[in-house]
């Protein structure tokens, strides 16, 4: 095989995982656990494939030896890939098991390679820069230490554990692993990329600079893992002294020959972002004030690491390298190098100035708008690449190019000009461009969000305020579903401006009655709200469905100036801005449009209500394996009536699970929607801090229990306020069989539970529910939708009704209109066991969350009513029709 032909099968995981990543970026809020798959498919997938292939290239050409052939290393880059496929399949479908098998391949491979490395390296003669392929053997031998500790993570360690994990993670994979790699390479690839020679010394530097990478690398880490913060300031700091004596050597050569084009622009630039992220560590390590605020800072630079510093330096090592190795003569390689270098201040400008602007306190739009900007200036590499590889353009006056197999035609356009070739006012005005091009999407996105225009929304009598022209600026904390402070007092006619930092482990959001918002703010994310010139007192909230109401408010106190505020409406009909009231947004209630005899749409499929049978054959100590999906969608619940359910797996009620005592139940909960939310089976005694903690969107965890005893047991989310999350579908039920459970004809299993009805296509009143004032009472989701869709029976047959009540508010009493229940079976035991003829039950009554069964079999044909004996629940959407043929 060729030389070209190998790099190009050996750089396709590489640019596939590239590809990967642009992909999830643009459809992120899609995926779970996309904010991790953004860093890793760049991280583990495109650079860690990089590293291998061009560490082994580098190490050839700097050792000089006999070329060991490429067998090896294609059976690495294969095994590789196998393991980096694994945990991110893994990671996606909170399978740890498997992010565990991946990590540990991923981790022997590299290590592998380091061996191969090493072994070279010691039978090589001595070489001029032969001290580089030691960078890279030092960096592979980290890299299975950081895949352990990343496993470790993936188990969902939480708390302190988890940020000085996280640390450890950050500094052996990206620090040591791509750092040392980097920076090794740098000494040779920079001065090349520049067409100039070494300054002088650079080779002691090379034989030298590992030690306080390593050494940084090595005390940061143990830091982290002993809980000692001052130690891994230490690290970091002898890390950072190392990338600057590095960089020595690099200046100079940067200052003998300004770079001009593509490659070297975006390298240094990455080893800018390097420095900075560096020294906002050690910034973090000495500010936080613990292990969780380090935590939260850890999840601002690791996205500046990957972005600033890893896929920059990438981009410039595959633009400058892919021509090079690609063969085709001097004419077919300056082609590419044309093509790669196109634009290549602007990109370069574009992309650097708008991750700038990102990490500043602005709108929330702005920041969207910015983002995307980075990764289009990033990704812009990979059309050109995929121009440069399929075309063998020749350069104006050369002629056919030498080597190609198909011959340059005269009327082939000309390759445009390297950036090297264009004069400085040109490459000023490229650079001048890209701010333009950030500034104008800067604009778009405060314009297009009210909230960063001050005193917008404020009332008229603000407007005509006379501003003092002084700034009064407030630190607020999102902590225990409160506002800290809770109170902030603001002289008339001051600007106020709150920074505001989310320290709680829910999203949430600020909103004031003059209209000034913060956007969703996750956890560790904060925001700068500007609430404009303060004329009158006025309130602010927490806007997510349920937070005001669970007391997330604060109250801004005008002081010389009047002490109420105007009545304010406040903003409705945006993003998140439901704030669980009865009408957030001015709609009238849903609940005008109920008409409990009208028939749904052609077309409406009921709630199926059949419980499968339990096989005998299943043994007792089946392992049962569930994904269950945090979704949000529009659905009926009445003929006619939509709202926004939250659901698990699509359906409100969620899926009902049946097992036997003995039985494990292992569930991965994976939040798919746009709120915290999180998971309590009754059906299992555990400690609930781990598994039914509340989980952010895009999150992921494992819920693990064993069924120890009978019953038809209640599973619903806990978040806070936790009626409104079970009022607005995120219910269900696990049925566990009691021992030596007859069997019968038919089982359906019909849960009840309460409609608050919001706005139309909104979601449930928390008011309503906080005065327990429901709309609706519901069997499996919808009212009355079994007396359009009768349950089927014949005459004779022994039928088995599970009943479970999910509330969140209102009791049950389950009647059959014209049936009489033999068997009654309620919360753990029967009272009613079937054993005598002239005993029998008419209601089974349930309170909210419990459950039983009853068994009736039909006298004769007709229609039987099922019903809640709590008449006016009937008459309001709980009752059914049981349909008995002969």
């Amino acid at each position: 095989m060729s030389r070209a032909g190998w790099h190009l099968r050996a750089n396709a995981p590489a640019i596939f995982w590239l590809v990967a990543l642009v992909v999830v970026v643009l459809i992120h809020r899609n995926i779970p656990a996309s904010g991790w798959l953004m860093v890793h498919l760049l991280l583990l997938g495109a650079v860690t494939n990089s590293i291998l292939v061009w560490s082994w290239h580098f190490a050839q050409a700097l050792l000089r030896g006999p070329n060991p052939g490429s067998r090896g290393m294609v059976a690495r880059l294969v095994l590789l890939n196998v393991g980096v496929l694994a945990v991110v399949a893994s990671m996606v479908a909170g399978i740890w098991l498997l992010t565990l098998l991946g990590s540990v391949l991923v981790g022997a491979v590299v290590a592998a390679h380091a061996v191969v490395l090493g072994v070279r390296a010691r039978k090589a003669l001595p070489s001029r820069f032969g001290a580089t392929v030691w960078y890279y053997v030092a960096a592979c031998l980290l890299l299975p230490v950081g895949a352990g500790v990343g496993a470790s993570l993936a188990a969902g360690l939480t708390g302190e554990v988890h940020a000085r994990l996280l640390l450890v993670h950050v500094a052996v994979n990206v620090l040591g692993f791509v750092g040392l790699t980097v920076l090794g390479t740098l000494m040779t690839l920079l001065p090349t990329m520049l067409h100039t020679r070494l300054a002088d010394g650079a080779e002691a530097v090379a034989r030298h600079g590992a030690v306080p990478l390593w050494a940084g690398v090595l005390v940061t880490s143990a830091g982290a893992a002993a809980g000692v913060m001052f130690l891994c300031t230490l690290g970091l700091l002898v890390y950072l002294g190392g990338v600057l004596y590095i960089c020595l050597p690099l200046a100079k050569v940067v200052r003998a020959k300004a770079p001009t084009t593509f490659a070297p622009l975006s390298a240094l630039a990455a080893l800018a972002w390097l420095l900075v992220s560096l020294a906002w560590l050690v910034v973090l390590t000495l500010t936080s004030g613990g292990w969780e605020g380090l935590h939260r800072g850890l999840e601002t630079v690791a996205p500046v690491l990957a972005a600033g510093f890893a896929a920059q330096v990438l981009g410039a090592a595959l633009t400058y390298l892919v021509p090079v190795v690609m063969g085709g003569g001097p004419s077919a390689m300056k082609g590419r190098v044309a093509i790669l270098d196109k634009a290549a201040v602007f990109r370069v400008a574009l992309t650097n100035l708008a991750l700038l602007v990102s990490l500043l306190p602005v709108p929330s739009l702005v920041r969207v708008g910015t983002t995307f900007l980075v990764l289009a200036g990033l990704a812009w590499f990979l059309p050109l690449l995929a121009m440069a590889l399929l075309k063998k353009p020749a350069v104006p006056g050369t002629g056919a190019t030498p080597g190609a197999t198909v011959p340059a035609v005269a009327s082939a356009p000309a390759p445009a000009p390297a950036a090297h070739d264009l004069a400085p006012g040109r490459r000023w005005g490229m650079a001048a461009t890209g701010l333009a091009v950030v500034v104008l999407v800067m604009v778009a996105g405060i314009v297009a969000d009210p909230s960063a225009l001050p005193g917008l929304n404020q009332a008229g009598s603000q407007s005509a305020l006379q501003a003092t022209g002084q700034t009064t600026t407030v630190e607020m904390t999102m902590k225990d579903m409160r506002f800290h402070p809770d109170k902030v007092e603001v002289p008339v006619g001051n600007k106020l401006v709150i920074n505001v930092v989310n320290e709680d482990s829910m999203v949430h959001d600020l909103v004031t009655a003059s209209g000034a918002e913060s956007g969703r703010l996750y956890p560790g994310e904060k925001a700068t709200v500007n609430a404009g010139v303060i004329g009158t007192s006025e309130d602010g909230w927490c806007s997510i469905a349920g937070h005001k109401q669970q007391g997330m408010v604060f109250t801004i106190v005008s002081t010389g100036g009047p002490a109420s505020a105007p009545t304010a409406t406040p903003p409705g009909g945006m993003p998140g801005m439901d704030h669980g009231t009865t009408n957030p947004s001015g709609a009238p209630s849903a609940a005008s449009l109920l008409d409990f005899m009208r028939a749904p749409a052609a077309g409406f499929t009921a709630h199926d209500a059949v419980l499968p049978a339990l096989s005998p054959a299943v043994l007792t100590g089946t392992v049962h394996e569930l994904t269950m999906k945090v979704s949000e969608a529009e659905r009926e619940v009445a003929a006619g009536v939509t709202q926004k359910l939250w659901m698990f797996n699509g359906t409100a009620p969620g899926p009902t699970l049946r097992g036997k005592v003995g039985d494990k139940f292992v569930i991965t909960l994976s939040n798919d929607g746009s709120l915290g939310h999180s998971i309590d089976f009754h059906a299992g005694a555990l400690a609930p801090d781990g598994p039914m903690r509340t989980i952010n969107p895009g999150e992921t965890l494992t819920y693990s229990f064993t069924a120890t005893r009978t019953g038809i047991w209640m599973y619903h989310c806990s978040t806070m306020p936790m009626s409104l999350h079970i009022a607005n579908g995120m219910f269900g039920a696990v049925i566990i069989d009691p021992p030596n459970l007859p069997p019968v004809d038919k089982e359906y299993v019909l849960i009840q539970s309460e409609l608050y009805l919001g706005s139309q296509g909104g979601v449930a009143d928390l008011a309503k529910i906080q005065a327990e004032k429901p709309d609706a009472v519901v069997f499996n989701g919808y009212a009355n939708q079994y007396k359009f869709s009768p349950l089927p029976a014949t005459v004779g047959e022994r039928v088995r009704i599970w009943v479970l009540d999910a509330g969140p508010n209102r009791a049950s009493s389950f009647h059959v209109v014209g049936g009489q229940f033999s068997t009654v079976w309620s919360e753990g035991r029967y009272l009613l066991d079937g054993s005598d003829p002239a005993a029998g039950a008419q209601a089974l009554a349930l309170a909210p969350a419990q459950g039983g069964f009853v068994e009736l079999s039909f006298p004769e044909a007709g229609s039987y009513p099922f019903i809640s004996h709590s008449m006016v629940d009937a008459e309001r959407g709980a009752a059914g029709v049981f349909e008995i043929g002969n």
